[in-house]
Parts: structure tokens; C-alpha cells; sequence
């Protein structure tokens, strides 16, 4: 089995540029849905995940900080507490598993670490659930 099998591609993920805003991001994370989001730099790189925890926590800890104000905030400048690594679409499955037990989703970069896409954990464990399904 091939880490390519289970990807989504970059194109396909909802993903935030390094340069976005607090702002930027609480909107597009609620517009999407999602509680995490992937960070890429100018020239493709993955540079983390940043969580609702992250933003929330963020603000939290900035009294003068409101949502109005938002817009003036780096995402870069705000910490992040989880620190999801990433696996390489060449790496083996038991690395992608090893991750993906640990990770909601798993980032793939290729050779020169440019981000490539994304390894949903409910993807693997929807394919086992089937190939489970298809033994009884």
C-alpha cells in the first residue's frame, strides 16, 4: 500500500498562508469547519498546524486583543501548542500510521518538503473498516 493512495491533495485542503491573519484564520476555519488548518510558507513549505486552541488561547491571554482587532495580528505570531510532523509520500505505511494514531491528519511533503497534501486519520481507518467488513 502507498501513502498516495490515502491523499488529498493540496489543492483540495483548506490551508493558511504563513502571512494570514488571526482574523483570516478564525474565519476561514468557521467557515469550513474545521478545528485545525495547515500553515504553508511562501515557497510551499509546511510550517505547522494551527488549532482553534491555538487562536483561542491566543486571544485569551491578550486582554487588549478583541475580534475587531484581529486583522492586525500575524498568524505567525501566534504559538502553537501541537506540533503535527509531517511524513514524506515515500515514507512506508507504518509511518503514516504511527503519525496518523497521534494526529487527526497527517501532512505529506515531497522531496524537497513542499507540502503536497494531507493524510485524513478517518480515511485509514474507513479503508480498514472495509477491508475488516469484506473478511466476515
Amino acid at each position: 500500500m502507498n501513502i498516495a493512495f490515502f491523499l488529498l491533495p493540496k489543492h483540495e485542503v483548506v490551508c493558511l498562508p504563513h502571512d494570514a491573519t488571526l482574523r483570516q484564520a478564525l474565519e476561514r476555519m468557521e467557515y469550513h469547519r474545521y478545528s485545525a488548518v495547515p500553515i504553508i510558507n511562501e515557497d510551499g513549505g509546511y510550517i505547522g498546524t494551527v488549532t482553534e486552541g491555538d487562536l483561542l488561547w491566543f486571544m485569551k491571554s491578550r486582554s487588549d486583543l478583541t475580534f475587531e482587532g484581529s486583522y492586525k495580528v500575524k498568524l505567525i505570531d501566534v504559538p502553537l501548542r501541537i506540533n503535527n510532523k509531517t511524513v514524506n509520500i515515500d515514507a512506508n505505511m507504518d509511518d503514516l500510521i504511527s503519525l496518523a494514531k497521534v494526529q487527526n491528519f497527517v501532512p505529506v511533503v515531497d522531496d524537497r518538503d513542499h507540502f503536497i497534501g494531507i493524510v485524513r486519520r478517518s480515511e485509514i481507518i474507513d479503508y480498514c473498516q472495509k477491508g475488516l467488513s469484506q473478511r466476515i
